[in-house]
This record gives structure tokens, C-alpha cells and sequence, in this order.
């Protein structure tokens, strides 16, 4: 979306280096702008599908209808195309292999910024009017929207889950505090993932290295968001 394509050569081109390499993979690319899609050289059996969507002018409604877009891929193509789907942001390069220990019924990732706070400091929705509430004193983790993972059937129903409540949310013209991500974070709440991967799949680069997350597969770039989204 926007100015997002500029990420999506490093993406692919990290990609193929390390996610899944020998594996039968499907990029499906979702952008308003088809012809900024750069030609990146893919490995065998790996493809690439560009999808036109309308553009916006707030990049909140984007990522409020990530689940939507994930819930209709999934119902026309995946559903006879693919066992496992991962739904990844592209302003983000992978540094590290990522493979079929990712691999589950149904995956989350623990956000890089909240891995060690506690859940009392977690930046769940708080407003009970929301679908998304979460109350202090529940939570296990907090979970990062830009991956989300498992099995396309199980993918399905966590994409279908938090639109109808995205929808619910939206009639009452209530937009939780983190859009999708904190929609899904309520969807985890009572549907627990059965794998976590650790901030390593999901990194920031301007965070410095840990002693505990040793190597970085996947990573959001540094960029300037007011030069990438279109509003505040």
C-alpha cells in the first residue's frame, strides 16, 4: 500500500534466501499499486501472485482489513491450494533461515517490544466496549500482527473470527486501540496458538541485539512513517 512497495524487493529477495527454500512456496502480494511490484528471480517451485485492492487514505483501514482480505484468499485460492499460510507484513527483510520448525496448527509470535514486560503493561485494548477487551489480569503474552501462521483451515478461522469482530466494533464506530493486532491478541486470549515462536521471527531493527534472542530471522526495516503512510 503507498509507498510500502519500496519494502517488498528486500522482502522477496531475503525471502527467497531463507524462507522455506526448498519448499513449494506462493507469494500473494496484496497492493494498490500492481506496478511498483518489482521483478525479483524466484527459485523452483516458487511463485509469485500479485492482488489488486482499492487504496485509502488512512493506513489504520489497511491494516483493519487485513483479516478481511486473509478470510477471502484463503475461501477462493487457498483453501484447494496450500497446507500451511503465513500472513506477514513487507516492511520487513528476513536475516536468518525460517523453516518447518515454524510450522503448526496454529502459530503466533511474541512481540519484540513486550517479550519482557509484564501483562499488566501489555498494550492490550482496555475499553470494554470493544470487542478486543482484554481486562487486567488476563493475558499470557502479547502477540505481533505482522505474522500470523498455521494451517490454512485454522488461519481461516482466526481471519474470519476477528473481521466479524472488526465488524462489530466498526458499526459502533469503536477502533481498538491496535487495530488487527489487537483483535487477534483477544482471538489468542481464548483460542491459544499451538506453537509461539520467539521475538525472532518477528524483530525491529532498530532494537539492539539480546542476550536472549540470539539470531534474527525476520525483522521490521527502520523507516520514516511519515514519508511511507499517508496520515498520522
Amino acid at each position: 500500500f503507498f509507498r510500502y512497495t519500496q519494502f517488498l524487493k528486500d522482502f522477496l529477495e531475503t525471502a527467497e534466501q531463507n524462507y522455506f527454500v526448498g519448499f513449494r512456496v506462493h507469494y500473494y502480494v496484496f497492493t494498490d499499486q500492481p506496478e511498483q511490484v518489482p521483478a525479483v528471480k524466484l527459485g523452483a517451485e516458487h511463485n509469485l501472485t500479485v492482488l489488486k485492492v482499492a487504496t485509502s487514505n488512512r493506513w489504520q483501514e489497511i491494516t483493519l482489513s487485513r483479516m478481511e482480505k486473509l478470510q477471502k484468499l484463503i475461501e477462493t485460492r487457498l483453501v484447494n491450494e496450500a497446507d500451511y499460510v503465513f500472513s506477514l507484513d513487507v516492511d520487513t527483510k528476513f536475516y536468518g533461515r525460517w523453516g518447518v520448525e515454524s510450522l503448526g496448527r496454529l502459530v503466533g509470535v511474541l512481540h519484540p517490544g513486550y517479550y519482557q514486560t509484564s501483562r499488566e503493561q501489555y498494550p492490550y485494548e482496555r475499553r470494554p466496549e470493544s470487542q478486543a477487551f482484554i481486562s487486567y489480569g488476563e493475558g499470557d503474552y502479547y502477540y505481533g500482527g505482522a505474522v500470523i501462521g498455521g494451517l490454512v483451515k485454522d488461519v481461516y478461522e482466526v481471519a474470519k473470527s476477528c473481521r466479524e469482530q472488526l465488524d462489530i466494533d466498526a458499526a459502533k464506530s469503536i477502533e481498538a486501540a491496535w487495530q488487527e493486532e489487537s483483535h487477534l491478541n483477544k482471538y489468542f486470549l481464548y483460542n491459544k496458538p499451538s506453537k509461539v515462536l520467539s521475538p525472532e521471527y518477528l524483530w525491529q531493527d532498530f532494537k539492539p541485539h539480546t542476550n536472549e534472542v540470539k539470531i534474527i530471522r525476520f525483522s521490521q526495516v527502520i523507516k520514516n512513517y511519515a514519508a511511507v503512510r499517508p496520515n498520522p
